[in-house]
């Protein structure tokens, strides 16, 4: 319906627009006709306008009257409309909360099973829970008495040990009492010395307190091969002046204090313990200390060249094992060029009993061969004598022969 007027509305408002355009066109025509026509035209106008006016009056109020019908028309379809619409809410809403309702009991009673079902669950879950964690539990105790145990048994390691260091302490400080003697600090020297010296050499390549010529005694010589010969090693321990360059206050002792020490030990090394014809051409003074040996190379290269014009090598018990490995090497080496001949001559008579073996072994080879030559007809014959004995079992023998007939004989009897 509300199509229907729109349309009416339309066509109303077109015609209208048509009629002002034919009006304008008329006035213009009227402006163009002499005044006696334009009276009349003016008059036919207004009569036409008069009836125009009329008739849309009439023609609105039929559009009035078609639009007052349809909208009461429409208000009643649509009112009845909303009815039907509320009345299928309300039934909707009806049903829906029957539905609702019955869900909800549903709903309700499924989830009752579910909560107890889960409370099953977690009950269970909870018991196994419990059963694990008291295991732990008791895992836990005891590991913890047995980190407690250990801790003690560790704690009384350390005691222990607490009281070794104690006694190490004892013992560092009666050492320390021990080397400021010098007398002492000699003997100790000397015995690092013998140790080192007797853990890398053979015995016949060194003596303790061997005397020279001119009466001097050397803690060690080495006995080198030629052209080294004996090489003198005297243990020296400038330690007391060492010690007091690291001292505050007037008890302090200057480097030049030291160095004077070491160059007077250098000097005694190298006029007591090489001699010309006698020993090798230079001496080794043992400092049986490293730290003291490590302050002669590092802060004083002047006391090193000194000793090296004097031919004498300063060694600390590290270098010294390097210088023992050194003459071992030097020592085997020799002793093989010394024993070259015996094992040539030992290598000579391997190679002539390697003859006779590979002669021996020819023979043997040759035997052998005879051997299985032999095996081999033994071998043939026996096969030959086991068939024979198979054939008697088979009763096998060859036939005897048989005398020829006389034909002739034969005819005759005939």
């Amino acid at each position: 319906m509300s199509e229907a007027i729109l349309i009416l509305i339309l066509i109303a408002v077109a015609f209208i627009a048509w009629l002002a355009l034919r009006v304008g066109a008329l006035q213009r025509r009227v402006d163009e006709l002499p005044a006696s026509l334009v009276q009349g035209m003016e008059q036919q106008h207004r009569t036409m306008l008069v009836n125009l006016h009329d008739g849309l009056t009439k023609q609105g109020d039929r559009l009035a009257a078609a639009l007052t019908d349809n909208s009461e028309r429409l208000r009643s379809s649509t009112a009845d409309d909303l009815k039907q619409t509320r009345d299928t809410l309300h039934a909707l809403q009806l049903a829906l909360s029957e539905s609702l309702g019955q869900s909800r009991e549903a709903m309700l009673e499924k989830l009752a099973e579910i909560t107890r079902a889960l409370t099953g669950k977690i009950d269970e879950r909870l018991e196994q829970i419990s059963v694990r964690v008291g295991e732990r539990l008791d895992e836990g105790f005891k590991k913890t008495n047995e980190t407690f145990t250990n801790v003690m048994t560790r704690l009384a390691t350390i005691d222990e040990a607490q009281k070794k260091i104690e006694t190490l302490t004892g013992s560092v400080v009666s050492l320390q009492d021990l080397l400021g003697d010098k007398r002492s600090r000699g003997a100790f020297g000397e015995m690092q010395l013998e140790q080192i010296v007797r853990n890398l050499l053979p015995e016949t390549a060194y003596e303790f307190q061997y005397t020279f010529s001119r009466g001097v005694r050397a803690d060690c010589v080495l006995k080198l091969p030629e052209p080294m010969g004996l090489i003198a090693v005297d243990s020296k321990f400038p330690l007391e002046n060492y010690e007091r360059m690291f001292l505050d206050g007037a008890e302090r002792a200057t480097p030049a204090v030291f160095k004077a020490d070491v160059r007077k030990h250098i000097d005694d090394i190298a006029t007591k313990y090489i001699i010309p014809s006698e020993t090798g051409d230079g001496a080794v003074m043992f400092v049986p200390a490293e730290s003291v040996f490590a302050e002669i190379h590092g802060r004083h290269r002047d006391l090193v060249e000194y000793a090296q014009g004097r031919r004498v090598w300063i060694a600390s018990p590290t270098t010294l094992m390097a210088i023992l490995t050194t003459a071992q090497s030097v020592i085997r080496s020799v002793e093989t060029r010394r024993q070259i001949h015996i094992i040539q001559e030992e290598l000579g008579k391997l190679g002539a009993d390697f003859g006779r073996f590979q002669s021996r072994m020819d023979n043997l080879a040759r035997h052998i061969e005879q051997a299985k030559n032999d095996v081999d007809e033994v071998h043939v014959s026996s096969r030959k004598i086991s068939e024979r004995f198979a054939k008697i079992e088979r009763v096998e023998l060859d036939a005897p022969a048989q005398p020829a007939v006389r034909t002739a004989g034969l005819g005759d009897a005939k």
